[in-house]
């Protein structure tokens, strides 16, 4: 059958409230222009993230209801060490309420100022977070990875080559850890392969540098490997996880993605020493090393949520809708990143607005006409979100790409949804020489896009 249908039904459904062309334009100016300052209630079709926007199982809801509260050694909290370590593998579970929590509590203790943390490519809060302790968050993804329409099955891929010049030119006493990110969400949702993990493993190891991985949507990069990678095809994904695990000395994972909840993440390690500083942090500013933040019954839908991920015909399903809207767009003649990722689909508003620079900013310049139009949330990633100062002359300097991210919710859109968008996203790009640029007109110091206000020009 050519129809891939969703592998479960709805029991529950929430109303959309219809809004007007009208009523959008207001509500764009009352929120300076900023997606994330509009109320939800006043979006159709929420494409903003991915993060905890999952609609839960009824066996997910079952669960929370045998959801332990105890302060200190909850049945909740053994359950969910034990699906934790069953899937990841690492010795020591220690359980945030989300996963900037975790890589706060890794980063504060391991890095000091100075030092340097590479990855394929660090997501927002993950470069915040080693910002904020004086290091620096170094991006070493493959080139293939920084060009929009090449075609590459694993474009999330580390740079080995570059990774050992850096460990050469920065020396290893510089560098507390490696990262990757799977799938490499900043560079177009795309996979990281295992062979490339394999290989950053060994460089690491050869030098002593632990390897930690951003497990956010590590479901969704193993059924990538499962289908695009030699020798992997006949592998349950249960398996190619724990593979990908194995190579790594730890994880940090945001629950709100592939862990299919609306709160919880975890920080896991296989150093004890390291993981003993790391409880002491979570009891300071998290909670107890048994609960971290969650309540029993978000201990328990995380769990079930970790099982519930690994089942390959939602995985099926999953890569197939994305793709499904990432095809119907591009043949439409709109540049996407490709091939389409396993979360989202992203646009390279670059390419399809190269009247607007980058200064200013053409990917918030589609991100707010898509909702205008047609009352879809997006995000920007581009020089907004990821664009850097220079520390000689303070002149600001644009991102790598300029890319409009429609990350899809798990489980709570149907295909009429997605038709809609795609719909309203060829309109759009129908009329695209129109569209105009904005300024900053009021902006954070850390991750600005959160709270910046814009002003058309």
């Amino acid at each position: 059958m050519k129809t891939i249908i969703e592998p479960f039904k709805i029991k529950a459904v929430e109303k959309i409230r219809m809004t007007t062309l009208e009523e959008r334009e207001r509500i764009l100016r009352e929120a300076g222009y900023n997606l994330f300052l509009i109320p939800a209630r006043d979006v159709l079709i929420d494409l903003l993230t991915d993060s905890g926007t999952a609609a839960m199982s009824s066996q997910q809801w079952a669960a929370m209801m045998d959801g332990d509260e105890a302060y200190a050694g909850s049945k909740s909290w053994f359950r969910f060490e034990e699906t934790v370590r069953s899937i990841f593998g690492f010795n020591h579970v220690i359980p945030t309420h989300q996963g900037r929590a975790a890589e706060r509590i890794l980063f504060a203790s391991t890095c000091r100022a100075g030092d340097v943390v590479p990855n394929n490519t660090h997501f927002d809060t993950t470069r915040a977070n080693i910002e904020y302790r004086g290091a620096e968050a170094l991006d070493l993804v493959i080139p293939e990875g920084k060009e929009a329409s090449t075609i590459h099955p694993f474009k999330g891929n580390m740079d080995a080559h570059a990774l050992r010049e850096v460990i050469g030119k920065k020396g290893k006493s510089r560098i507390p850890l490696i990262m990757l990110t799977v799938t490499n969400n900043s560079g177009g949702g795309q996979p990281v392969s295992m062979q490339n993990i394999r290989e950053i493993s060994e460089i690491a190891r050869s030098h002593g540098i632990p390897l930690y991985i951003d497990a956010c949507r590590f479901a969704e990069n193993a059924y990538l490997i499962k289908l695009r990678e030699p020798g992997y095809a006949s592998k349950p994904v249960r398996d190619i996880v724990r593979e990908m695990f194995s190579y790594a000395d730890g994880c940090t994972m945001s629950a709100k993605k592939d862990g299919l909840a609306n709160i919880g993440g975890f920080l896991c390690t296989n150093d004890s020493r390291l993981a003993e500083q790391e409880r002491d942090l979570l009891i300071l500013t998290e909670g107890f090393p048994t609960y971290g933040g969650m309540a029993g019954r978000d201990l328990e839908a995380v769990a079930a949520g970790l099982e519930e991920v690994l089942d390959e015909d939602y995985l099926n399903y999953r890569i197939v809708s994305t793709q499904y809207l990432g095809n119907h767009i591009a043949r439409g003649g709109v540049p996407i990143v490709q091939p389409p990722g396993g979360h989202a689909v992203y646009i390279d508003a670059r390419a399809m607005l190269p009247q607007i620079p980058p200064l200013k900013y053409p990917g918030q310049s589609l991100s707010c006409e898509l909702y205008r139009w047609a009352g879809i949330r997006s995000v920007e990633i581009g020089s907004v979100m990821f664009g850097r100062r220079d520390p000689a002359t303070g002149a600001e300097i644009p991102a790598a790409m300029e890319l409009v991210r429609l990350a899809i919710p798990r489980r709570v859109y149907t295909q009429s949804h997605i038709d809609y968008v795609v719909e309203a996203i060829l309109e759009v790009h129908e009329r695209r020489s129109s569209l105009r640029g904005y300024r900053i007109a009021r902006q954070a110091l850390f991750l600005r896009h959160f709270s910046a206000r814009f002003e058309p020009l």
